[in-house]
């Protein structure tokens, strides 16, 4: 039986993707969700899985090519006995093999919210490279299991359902608290390197390189952008001295009990959700002449990429405790990094926190990232002398600046929105802790 492989839908808005790597060719096989190409576009650079397993038989697609939405790239011709669409959930005697970790409780205020994907789940570099299944990911999630702990009986060393289950009831040691954090956590020098420089030949002036299309796509949507909003910002001087306490007195807990440290972008997240209520319009849009004030707070974060930038959402992001904003955080981060993210991932952001603090910037002014009408941009923590009643003291201070839009977002709005994400940083409440 042939099967059609066809770009995938990025989004209501998205009509088009381009073809940047075949990691198939004609006559290799494949397994279900197996990846068989990455596309780029202007929302997403991502790998896309196989919809059956089976043999490449023919690509009709090729590398660079723009093919619209639903069209035809590839055929696979799947073969009997072939392994089967994982399910999306072990059946119910198989789960009651041992109790998954407690999730993280939201507020008691809170709306419920979907509960946030486990971090260990996604750490597919954790497996030693070879692919792991949705299922594989789950059930290893929900015994602290590391994938690559486990010998696979799969095509290419693959951890199959059957092997980690037989591995659970052997009594397979699970792996320690805080290993899923260690999982994702992303030395320095990858988030900041960039794509290998050309080399020069001989007495050559310059070498020209072709933009890559995620490069395209970014230039693109900024010249949009400045073309579109009515670019002002505003700078804002916060005083993090108690905030660093609370991520410090707090951290070994959360690896022990969540699998990941307290972030500041949490505390970030949780402070634009709290000024976002009082000033809902800065959550908005402008479609035409007309303003559109959105329910959802949904909170896209800014993750570089060697090869450009990358949005991811937080989608609700209000109703999550802070637990869960640092678990969705490190997913999301390490998804981007590793071309792990879903397409419903980078859609629907309806407010944007970039931190070019964490490579030591003192603040940037961010270009806003349509259609949304305001983006706050995070600049680095340091030890600075400040005044307070009247005396030198020694804090850890940091700038933030808000670009928005002055068609809408009227400057006395601004300030006072950047006032209040000011006084919940400097007060955090730990009780959301």
């Amino acid at each position: 039986m042939r099967i059609d492989v066809v770009m995938p839908q990025m989004g209501e808005s998205i009509a088009e993707g381009t073809i940047t790597r075949w990691l198939k060719k004609v006559g290799d096989t494949v397994n279900t969700d197996e990846p068989i190409f990455e596309i780029s576009t202007d929302k997403v650079d991502a790998e896309i899985p196989s919809p059956a397993a089976g043999t490449v038989v023919e690509i009709k697609g090729q590398e660079g090519d723009t093919v619209e939405v639903n069209a035809v790239v590839a055929v696979i011709e799947t073969v009997e006995g072939a392994e089967a669409p994982a399910p999306a959930a072990p059946q119910e005697p198989e789960a009651k093999a041992a109790p998954a970790p407690k999730p993280a409780a939201a507020p008691p205020a809170a709306p419920a919210a979907p509960a946030p994907t486990p971090v260990a789940a996604t750490a597919t570099a954790a497996a030693g490279g070879r692919f792991v299944s949705p299922v594989v990911r789950k059930i290893a999630a929900e015994h602290r299991l590391d994938p690559g702990q486990i010998a696979g009986s799969g095509a290419g060393g693959r951890v199959t359902k059957k092997d980690i289950l037989a591995f659970i009831e052997a009594g397979g040691r699970t792996a320690p608290a805080g290993a899923a954090a260690a999982a994702l956590k992303i030395p320095r020098a990858a988030q900041t390197t960039q794509a290998d420089a050309p080399a020069f030949v001989g007495d050559e002036p310059t070498v020209r390189v072709p933009m890559t299309e995620m490069r395209k796509k970014i230039s693109e949507h900024m010249v949009v952008s400045r073309r579109t909003s009515a670019h002002v910002s505003s700078v804002f001087e916060v005083d993090m001295t108690h905030a660093i306490k609370l991520r410090a007195k707090h951290k070994q807990a959360y690896i022990e009990q969540h699998g990941v440290a307290p972030t500041y972008m949490a505390f970030f997240i949780k402070a634009v959700c709290d000024a976002a209520r009082a000033w809902p319009i800065v959550n908005a849009s402008v479609e035409g002449e007309e303003v559109v004030y959105r329910r959802d707070l949904n909170i896209g974060i800014a993750v570089a990429l060697d090869a450009g930038l990358i949005v991811p959402v937080i989608k609700h992001a209000d109703r999550h405790s802070i637990a869960a904003l640092c678990q969705h955080v490190a997913d999301l981060a390490e998804r981007s990094r590793t071309k792990k993210l879903n397409f419903d991932d980078v859609q629907g952001g309806t407010f944007t926190i970039t931190n070019p603090g964490q490579f030591g910037g003192l603040y940037g002014l961010p270009i806003i990232n349509q259609p949304q009408v305001a983006i706050l941009g995070i600049g680095g923590i340091e030890k600075r002398p400040v005044v307070i009643n009247d005396a030198i003291a020694i804090r850890s201070m940091m700038y933030m600046t808000m670009s928005y839009d002055h068609r809408v977002v009227d400057g006395a709005v601004a300030d006072q929105f950047l006032a209040r994400v000011k006084q919940t940083l400097e007060n955090f409440d730990e009780a959301l802790l």
